[in-house]
């Protein structure tokens, strides 16, 4: 089984933090947003991931070695393609055509979920969707009564159903649906402008191909800096066991933590109290502060911070007290300094 992970997007409702890093590749936890989600995927499918090819901007030659690093944590091959206008999704999949055979999950590297089901292959193809209460912002599906898919409705002005579609696919066929992406394609048809995937699927379906429901019990969102630290929240929750054991590089000096945390590498915590919902990545250090609810990434300082539902990038830092900031990569913020 192969994984097609589309990327190409910069992510700019999460700016300041994507303007240095791609979205998916911004850690959540102390791992990166993608490699969650494909290793998510991984556990789902029940079988031996071969391939996992990701379509993405102009990222530049490191941010593709952190990819196929990825990939080879599981065992896989690491594929890179480009995707360098942003002309829908089903443009994006065409530009990894080559990769397009056989099984495929495909995952488009916006939300990361929970699942506890088992992918039923015998399905020509498995749509993960979750009841949301605003349909009409999502591509969404039309079921009959045995449970099977009747229509797909991209962001419907009506309502017609509450079952958006996630961006997670699962296809038995990856030729087939490549047939009807270079279908509309050649025949240059186009939803609000673009060739979008639920033009290829209503075609497959139109000609008989059975798709069911992968519904998932938590679909969590990292579309903007709230939603982003609610996702990191809900992570460190689902995974407190994991996280209740710090690295022996770190050092806690009279300070209280609270869980679920993640203390990365050569943290270093002092005359402070962290938790719970707080993420600090490798070679943070935090000073004199309350920090809760919060994701803190690599080599930042943080001084006198009182600090809840924030964000603060790599290299950044931040000196004063506030309750709620959105700080990028290398930026300095002092209100101690006269």
């Amino acid at each position: 089984m192969k994984i097609i992970v589309p990327m190409a997007g910069r992510g700019s409702r999460l700016r300041p933090h994507t303007l240095t890093v791609p979205k998916p590749l911004i850690p959540i936890a102390g791992k990166p947003i993608v490699q969650r989600l494909v290793e998510d995927i991984a556990k789902v499918a029940g079988e031996k991931i071969e391939e996992v090819a990701f379509i993405i901007g102009d990222f530049g030659p490191e941010i593709e070695k952190s990819l196929l690093d990825i990939a080879e944590k599981l065992g896989a091959k690491g594929s890179i393609y480009h995707q360098l206008e942003p002309l829908g999704t089903a443009h994006s999949l065409k530009c990894a055509e080559a990769s397009m055979e056989g099984n495929v999950v495909i995952a488009y590297a916006d939300t990361l979920f929970r699942a506890d089901f088992i992918l039923d292959k015998n399905a020509d193809g498995v749509i993960w969707v979750k009841s949301v209460e605003d349909p009409s912002a999502f591509g969404v599906v039309k079921l009959d009564n045995y449970g099977f898919i009747t229509d797909f409705v991209e962001k419907p002005t009506e309502f017609v159903s509450d079952l958006a579609i996630i961006g997670i696919y699962y296809f038995n066929s990856a030729e087939k649906l490549m047939e009807e992406i270079n279908y509309i394609m050649d025949n240059d048809i186009k939803n609000g402008g673009e060739y979008q995937l639920t033009t290829a699927l209503e075609n497959l379906r139109a000609k008989g191909a059975k798709f069911t429901l992968g519904k998932v019990n938590d679909w969590m969102d990292c579309g903007n800096k709230n939603a982003t630290v609610e996702t990191n929240s809900k992570i460190l929750d689902y995974e407190k066991e994991e996280m209740s054991q710090y690295p022996a590089s770190a050092v806690i000096e009279n300070s209280l933590i609270i869980q679920p945390c993640f203390i990365g590498e050569n943290v270093k915590i002092s005359n402070s109290k962290i938790g719970p919902g707080v993420s600090l990545g490798n070679n943070t250090e935090v000073i004199n502060s309350n920090i809760e609810n919060s994701l803190i990434q690599e080599n930042t300082k943080i001084n006198h911070g009182n600090l809840s539902n924030s964000m603060i990038g790599n290299s950044a830092q931040y000196f004063g007290v506030a309750r709620e900031i959105s700080l990028g990569d290398y930026s300095v913020l002092d209100f101690l300094s006269k």
